[in-house]
């Protein structure tokens, strides 16, 4: 008996490879910063989808391991003391990865925290604030009359659009050299500002060319190009 069949979730979602973390999401941005970091760290894992479409996010599986209802969410065997976790927040699930393998967090206490300053820069302003936008710029919010709100979030993301300019002049990565969780959690954000929300002309991202040099780089890793399409939508 695996020790994952204890957890209700495997019931909808079984594990065919019960020893490997379990990764339950969707190709979102913040679906994707998980992903993306499991195929940056090599650690092996089994994806599940959870489908928007047919409201696998409610199901009681699903809610038993996330009552928040939101994607991602992960499922490891071999957790703290061999005891398996379960976890939430994709913020919360880079930070556990990252201190599992050892990899894209700082072991430096200064360096840590300020990696963490940013992570938290994104999962307080980047992604709430950009999410904001997507409604009123591509979604039902486009057809409200009223666009103050939706100049609000145009507003509010190309100042934080600035923050991050500044930020990377004269870096390669968040951190400087080194690519870090800041970064996985920052640039699939940014990414899809300017490519699924379309907002790149809203919010005058022309005006940021260290953003688009450092989204290129990001663009270009394999386990980025691969993390993006994980789960496989069906």
């Amino acid at each position: 008996m695996s020790p994952l069949d204890a957890f209700p979730i495997t019931q909808k979602w079984p594990a065919q490879f019960p020893d490997r973390l379990q990764l339950y999401s969707l190709p979102t941005p913040n679906g994707v910063k998980v992903s993306i970091m499991l195929e940056e760290t090599g650690l092996p894992y089994e994806p599940h989808l959870v489908s928007f479409d047919t409201n696998d996010q409610m199901s009681p599986a699903f809610l038993s391991l996330n009552p928040n209802n939101k994607i991602p969410a992960i499922l490891d065997p071999a957790g703290p003391g061999g005891q398996p976790l379960a976890l939430f927040e994709s913020g919360a699930i880079l930070v556990y990865l990252a201190e599992k393998t050892g990899q894209f967090l700082p072991s430096d206490p200064a360096a840590r925290y300020e990696t963490l300053q940013w992570l938290m820069f994104q999962m307080g302003g980047v992604g709430p604030m950009f999410g904001q936008l997507g409604f009123f710029h591509k979604f039902a919010g486009k057809d409200y009359e009223d666009k103050r709100p939706r100049d609000r979030y145009a507003n509010e993301t190309r100042r934080l659009l600035g923050v991050l300019n500044q930020r990377m002049a004269g870096r390669d990565w968040i951190m400087g050299q080194n690519y870090s969780i800041a970064d996985i959690a920052i640039w699939p954000w940014v990414r899809n500002l300017v490519g699924f929300y379309g907002a790149g002309d809203l919010v005058g991202f022309q005006d940021f060319p260290e953003l688009k040099r450092v989204l290129e780089a990001f663009g270009a890793r394999p386990a980025v190009q691969r993390g993006l399409t994980i789960p496989a939508r069906t």
